[in-house]
């Protein structure tokens, strides 16, 4: 039986448990921050949908889920359960009431439960992403370090960043400049020419870049180090950490220059839905 979820005070045993099983545990429940912002302030969300599932008045299974009925969007916030027959229901649950919309969830790659049902539904996988954090050494070394050529972005350059962006993802480039209260932009520029971009969150104390690019043509010149240092000196004295396909050496190395260590145990998997479809 799935309930609406009033309060998380009952549910705080439950909780904790799931956050300390290593095959179950939600990668974005990973610190105090996020149990906060994804967690416990989800009930004042008029978008996220708190649900329990619950056999008999035992809970199986707690999950939260952003729903924009507009854009026919659901993205899994939290999703904690080892139990299968709660994952069965949830994503029936989702079937039967959200028919072609597309459903975004990110969790624990260990959690063979969800992946094996994700995948009986012919869900796309992305590759498997592994966390890394930001040294605070590192950060203080970015505000001297060389990123001449990268400015924040700014209406002359609005133009050439949304025909440099990324199409795909939900944070198209127009949501992203819509919503300075969350993003931050930096340009790479030579001569004038938008040649890379970074955004990346601004209001956390643990921010992280959504996006870094920099087109085909200037690739190996060092701007993707600037532009990643530049929003490591934007960022200070806030902590950072970012995602990154395992197989991605290439990317793993720059990070790894830039002051970024791997954080073992909390990689995640995400994978993309069209329910019913």
């Amino acid at each position: 039986m799935i309930r609406k979820i009033e309060s998380f005070d009952p549910c705080m045993g439950f909780i904790d448990e799931l956050c300390r099983d290593p095959k179950f545990a939600d990668p974005m429940l990973a610190n105090d921050e996020e149990m906060q912002v994804n967690l416990l302030r989800s009930l004042e969300k008029p978008n996220d949908h708190v649900l329990g599932v619950y056999e008999g008045e035992t809970l199986t299974g707690l999950f939260v889920f952003l729903i924009i009925e507009e854009e026919k969007y659901i993205e899994m916030i939290v999703g904690l359960s080892r139990d299968i027959s709660a994952y069965e229901e949830i994503l029936t649950w989702l079937q039967e009431n959200y028919h072609g919309f597309k459903a975004d969830f990110v969790f624990n790659p260990k959690n063979y439960l969800l992946r094996d049902l994700l995948r009986q539904k012919d869900a796309s996988f992305e590759p498997e992403q592994v966390k890394m954090l930001l040294d605070r050494r590192a950060s203080e070394a970015a505000a001297a370090a060389d990123t001449s050529g990268v400015v924040p972005l700014s209406e002359e350059y609005r133009e050439q960043y949304i025909s440099l962006h990324g199409k795909e993802a939900y944070w198209t480039a127009e949501k992203v400049i819509a919503r300075p209260d969350r993003f931050s932009v930096f340009l790479a520029l030579d001569g004038g020419r938008a040649v890379g971009y970074i955004d990346i969150t601004n209001c956390y104390e643990e921010n992280e870049p959504y996006d870094l690019f920099v087109d085909e043509a200037y690739r190996r010149r060092g701007w993707g180090r600037k532009l990643l240092l530049a929003a490591v000196a934007a960022n200070r004295p806030k902590d950072m950490m970012l995602l990154v396909d395992i197989d991605n050496e290439p990317a793993i190395a720059l990070y790894r220059s830039a002051g970024f260590v791997k954080a073992e145990g909390q990689g995640n998997l995400t994978v993309s839905w069209r329910i019913g479809e």
